[in-house]
């Protein structure tokens, strides 16, 4: 009967997040290339080469991925013929293992998750707790699938019940447009039919785990009603023209995963989870031999992908940026930012607006200035800023008209995905402008980022406002002083083009 030493599974635990915090699984390096060499899109294949490209640097750097590390969800199935070593419980060792890994001074992990998430919502400062799901099954060795999930695609989950009658590809089909591109497409969709609510929710999460095979089963053909489902799934959704980053084009979903429960007979739950741009999952079994080991994919792997986006670009000096400049800007644009680059997102935004409220003066003189929604990670070495990719800037709508205002008097802002209409309709008064960088890319974007500085709210740690000096970094006007967006724009314009293009094209 094998036993399970403690100091083995917080290793492998450790080790495990380490790993997928620097690699993407093959088969998606393989599917989203696959997805770039078909695109017809030029902006959503500048995307994909920037996730391509952020992919290889990351592995080459041993680098985050994203700056968004994720929480950490863990699925933990215990045979029942399995002893342990250790005085620690199950759920003891994993979060050893997620601390281990978040702390680790060679590639530091950004600490994202909060406590008391009601009411203070105190950092951790190591990623703690994880979600661990505990299965006990036949057999005598331990089988852990961990993942981590970033914030913009879990903000994403659907749940729903379906009456019987029902049709799950309609509900998929009228959920997708809304949920927007801060899941940061091309990604998996995750679905959960049947058991209970929270058991659809569990199996959407689960289904996540499986490796991208969707053109195999469109090879081979479907052998029941799931895999059915997949195949219609995947061709509707990518026919909404969505496309990499919500910029419109042919992919929007690299594969559907589908898991399924038995249900009540009045009953039809569904539930709904994204996988975006830096999916991170891995599997590992301990019979008692040791720690599991993760050996790296050779760079060979990964493919070589010419980006030439900064060729065409507008160089943009921030320091000296005026409205009138930023007028002669369009929707679409490519733009290359110079110069002096503020930071802030959720928790400063609160703070601002609330030293505001109370007539008190603001620590950062924003007038004229450009702000990035970002939380970067840790750095190591002799880097300026660690992984520093946009947060999903929607999360900032219900700021964007005091920060563009008079009292605080933005010019622009940077993050990721579309604005809603209350932001566009105040982007529009007060002639703003927004830009997007790639969600996914966040290695790439930082070395754009020559030198970072807090500026106030050290407290926030990550969430603190920052002062970074960029140099030629990349970003796309995503809506122009006018009030065009290319998220309305873009994928209303490629669902129209795809459904003249023949299905085995897309």
């Amino acid at each position: 009967m094998p036993t399970i030493r403690q100091d083995d599974l917080i290793q492998s635990v450790a080790d495990a997040l380490q790993f997928i915090s620097i690699y993407h699984p093959l088969d998606f390096v393989r599917a989203v290339k696959a997805a770039y060499d078909r695109e017809e899109s030029p902006a959503a294949k500048g995307a994909l080469a920037q996730i391509l490209i952020n992919s290889r640097l990351c592995a080459e750097g041993r680098r985050p991925i994203c700056q968004d590390t994720g929480m950490v969800v863990a699925f933990v199935k215990v045979g029942m013929g399995v002893r342990w070593e250790g005085n620690m419980s199950l759920a003891d060792m994993v979060n050893e293992g997620v601390r281990r890994a978040y702390l680790n001074p060679d590639n530091p992990l950004r600490a994202s998750v909060l406590a008391d998430p009601a009411g203070a919502r105190r950092n951790t400062r190591d990623n703690t707790p994880a979600v661990i799901h505990t299965e006990l099954v036949p057999g005598d060795k331990l089988e852990i699938t961990v993942a981590a999930k970033g914030g913009g695609s879990e903000n994403k989950a659907h749940f729903t019940v379906l009456n019987p009658s029902d049709s799950i590809v309609d509900w998929v089909l009228e959920t997708l447009p809304g949920m927007g591109a801060g899941w940061c497409p091309p990604g998996i969709l995750g679905i959960g039919i049947g058991g209970t609510p929270e058991k659809a929710l569990l199996l959407a999460k689960e289904a996540l785990m499986a490796p991208i095979d969707i053109q195999e089963l469109r090879q081979r053909g479907p052998s029941n009603r799931l895999e059915e489902l997949r195949l219609e799934l995947m061709d509707e959704v990518n026919a909404l023209g969505i496309g990499a980053q919500g910029l419109g084009g042919l992919t929007t979903v690299l594969d559907v995963k589908i898991l399924d429960y038995p249900t009540h007979a009045a009953s039809l739950p569904v539930g709904l989870i994204p996988n975006c741009a830096a999916t991170r999952h891995i599997h590992f079994t301990l019979d008692g031999s040791g720690p599991a080991s993760f050996t790296p994919p050779p760079l060979s792997e990964w493919p070589a992908v010419a980006w030439d986006g900064p060729a065409s670009a507008r160089r943009v000096n921030l320091d000296t940026l005026t409205k009138a400049e930023t007028a002669t800007w369009k929707a679409g644009e490519q733009l290359l930012l110079s110069g002096r680059l503020l930071t802030g997102r959720d928790a400063a935004h609160k703070k601002l607006a609330e030293m505001v409220k109370a007539g008190q003066p603001l620590p950062v003189d924003f007038r004229n200035r450009f702000i990035y929604y970002v939380g970067p990670v840790d750095t190591v070495r002799d880097e300026a800023v660690g992984p520093a990719g946009p947060t999903t800037a929607t999360r900032m709508d219900k700021f964007t008209d005091l920060m563009l205002g008079e009292q605080v008097g933005l010019i622009g802002m940077v993050g990721k995905s579309e604005r809603g209409p209350e932001a566009i309709a105040s982007i529009r008064a007060h002639g703003g402008v927004y830009c997007i960088a790639v969600g996914g890319a966040a290695y790439l974007v930082s070395k754009a980022i020559k030198s970072a500085r807090v500026l106030a709210f050290p407290e926030l740690g990550m969430e603190a406002v920052y002062e970074f000096i960029v140099e030629d970094m990349p970003v796309t006007v995503a809506v122009d002083s006018r009030g065009e967006s290319v998220h309305e724009r873009g994928p209303r314009e490629w669902r129209m083009k795809i459904g003249k293009i023949p299905l085995a094209r897309h």
